[in-house]
């Protein structure tokens, strides 16, 4: 990502909205094609940024056969994914590793390698492609989808308060920025002209989210970590900057006795290696 703050994540803050979180990713399974092999062999499938294990489990409903590694580079998230090691239904197993993504050499080849909702925390992603699918068996495909809804409020705002005099000091850079998602034709183009059949394609979710200050409670779990990581150690201050923007956040997404709207425009990615 391009925060100089590395965020520290709360698995329990993440899941409490966790149908919103992965149903893109069971749409984005939904245009996997058939992986190489199938169903005579076992596929070898890598998860990128896997979070708390809970999608990963998606991977072994579509494919209780294979052998899935889930990877992730935050502890608490990982200690999470784990309660799901083990093996699957099919005969496959599961399986979770640390690493970082923005420096992440595949050491094998995979059928599938798939990520949900965090290429946009790695920077550079876009020139790691190559690497990843020459990692990918000819026939195998490269999946990701992304949130592709920086110039909202959701992100706006919290950008604008973290620039303002009296958070400039602590939060100068610490958010992600707005070159940290890629237009579609860019992600369509590169993937391309690496020899993939490409579908790249967007949805706009209208999240229909229950609860007090409940877009609060949705950022809490992912675009504030950074600016919550980085105030950690000044608790009045943490709490002063959730309060201004929880402020910013009643304005922008009004509440309505159904609940709160929000909505949220992910990318997604289908890339079927041909050679």
């Amino acid at each position: 990502m391009s925060a100089t703050t590395t965020p520290t994540w709360d698995p329990g803050q993440y899941l409490r909205h966790a149908e919103h979180r992965a149903r893109p990713f069971a749409e984005l399974l939904g245009r996997v094609p058939a992986l190489p092999g199938e169903p005579a062999r076992s596929a070898r499938i890598a998860d990128l940024g896997c979070g708390p294990g809970n999608v990963t489990l998606q991977l072994a409903e579509r494919w209780p056969a294979a052998h899935i590694t889930g990877y992730d580079n935050s502890p608490e998230m990982l200690a999470r994914a784990e309660e799901h090691a083990g093996p699957t239904a099919g005969g496959g197993r599961l399986d979770f590793a640390h690493a970082d993504l923005t420096g992440w050499a595949p050491a094998e080849t995979y059928d599938l390698i798939v990520s949900n909702a965090a290429l946009q925390w790695v920077p550079g992603h876009l020139e790691a492609f190559g690497t990843w699918l020459d990692a990918v068996a000819a026939g195998g495909t490269f999946a990701f989808q992304v949130p592709d809804n920086l110039d909202a409020p959701l992100h706006a705002l919290m950008r604008e308060l973290a620039a303002s005099a009296r958070w400039k000091g602590r939060l100068d850079g610490v958010l992600r920025g707005a070159d940290s998602v890629h237009d579609p034709l860019v992600y369509l183009a590169r993937l391309a002209r690496l020899g993939c059949e490409v579908d790249v394609w967007e949805t706009t979710y209208m999240q229909l989210l229950q609860g007090e200050d409940a877009v609060l409670d949705w950022s809490k779990g992912t675009g504030m970590r950074p600016a919550l990581t980085a105030l950690a150690d000044d608790p009045e201050a943490r709490d002063a900057f959730t309060a201004e923007y929880r402020d910013l956040l009643r304005t922008a997404y009004p509440t309505a006795p159904y609940g709160t709207v929000l909505p949220f425009r992910r990318l997604f990615a289908v890339a079927r290696k041909t050679g």
